[in-house]
């Protein structure tokens, strides 16, 4: 399903990422930009002039884009801490982030606690144990495992108040820098582009991500003229439920092998950006994101199924016929086991 975002302003603008991001990232071991692979065979098969792929499969020796905001949003979160001694860095997901955040706590000198729903592949719960994490499985969809976790760490005074700090990537009332520090980090997967495309398709989890391609798109410093588009599991579409309401809703989740995007609720972060600069949003089923997967394989870009996600809506879409068109894939087939 595609719905054009009735609340669409054109007019609309934000501030840009900023600039210290980029050379923060470029101080990391493994640093490089990932890859933008053209792939014009598919390209000719969807109708567009090119089409690119931007690969996060191999993002900082992590197979997925959420090394970014978790390198960065730990790292301010550390500088803001009121406390000595090492910490433990607490979050929860379904999957990459997770495994993020415990890697990037384990480099920095730190301890974390990553909290699970149901539903996250063993072999991903197994990564996060291999980065050094403790993982905690809380029974119930990934909103409930985010409210464990924010519970464990006093998530209330924003995260940043003692010895368990909350590094999560969504925003609520009361939490919101950092998850705005994570959105922050993900301005490097943008700042790497070296084309200006007419189309870009992000997939959405939360919506940061998201709100980090449209701030990139859409800030005050940035030249008009690229479209984005939402991704989501048809099985958990919270961002086209919340375009069709025209505020934040909670949808029932069910289960999916885009397990990444398996969210229930939008950032209250992101909404705003969502509500003004995102021009359409769209579902795709697990089987149309296999086939994608299996097309981006074919042609050399390892994808999971998340990553696969955006060539699965593009066959869905009307790009024009002499556009550039960018996916986001997101992660590599060993981000997402099943």
């Amino acid at each position: 399903m595609t719905a054009a975002n009735p609340l669409r302003d054109p007019a609309w603008r934000c501030e840009p990422a900023p600039a210290e991001v980029l050379d923060f990232h470029r101080r990391l071991p493994g640093y490089a930009p990932t890859p933008l692979t053209e792939l014009p065979e598919l390209a000719a098969a969807a109708g567009v002039a090119r089409l690119y792929a931007k690969d996060e499969s191999t993002r900082l020796g992590l197979p997925a884009f959420k090394a970014l905001g978790a390198s960065w949003a730990i790292h301010r979160a550390l500088r803001a801490r009121r406390g000595a001694g090492q910490a433990t860095i607490v979050t929860a997901t379904d999957g990459n982030h997770g495994r993020a955040v415990a890697r990037f706590a384990r480099q920095f000198g730190h301890r974390a606690a990553v909290y699970v729903p149901d539903g996250v592949h063993p072999a991903a719960v197994r990564a996060i144990r291999d980065e050094g994490a403790d993982v905690t499985h809380v029974p119930g969809d990934y909103d409930t495992a985010v409210a464990a976790a924010a519970a464990s760490s006093g998530g209330g005074d924003g995260g940043v108040g003692g010895d368990r700090l909350l590094v999560q990537d969504m925003a609520w009332d009361g939490y919101e820098d950092v998850p705005g520090w994570i959105v922050d980090g993900y301005s490097t997967l943008f700042a790497e582009l070296p084309v200006r495309p007419d189309l870009v398709v992000v997939p959405a989890g939360v919506g940061s991500l998201l709100q980090a391609a449209l701030t990139h798109y859409r800030s005050r410093t940035a030249p008009p003229g690229t479209a984005v588009v939402s991704v989501e599991p048809d099985s958990a579409a919270c961002v086209l439920a919340s375009v069709a309401a025209g505020h934040p809703v909670t949808v029932a989740t069910g289960t999916t092998s885009m397990a990444g995007l398996n969210c229930g609720t939008v950032s209250s972060l992101a909404w705003p950006y969502i509500r003004g600069g995102l021009d359409a949003c769209t579902t795709v089923t697990d089987a149309r994101a296999a086939a994608a997967m299996r097309d981006l394989s074919a042609h050399g870009v390892d994808a999971g199924p998340c990553g696969a996600a955006p060539l699965a809506a593009l066959r869905s879409l009307r790009a024009a016929p002499g556009s550039t068109v960018v996916l986001l894939v997101t992660e590599g087939r060993a981000a997402n086991a099943h």
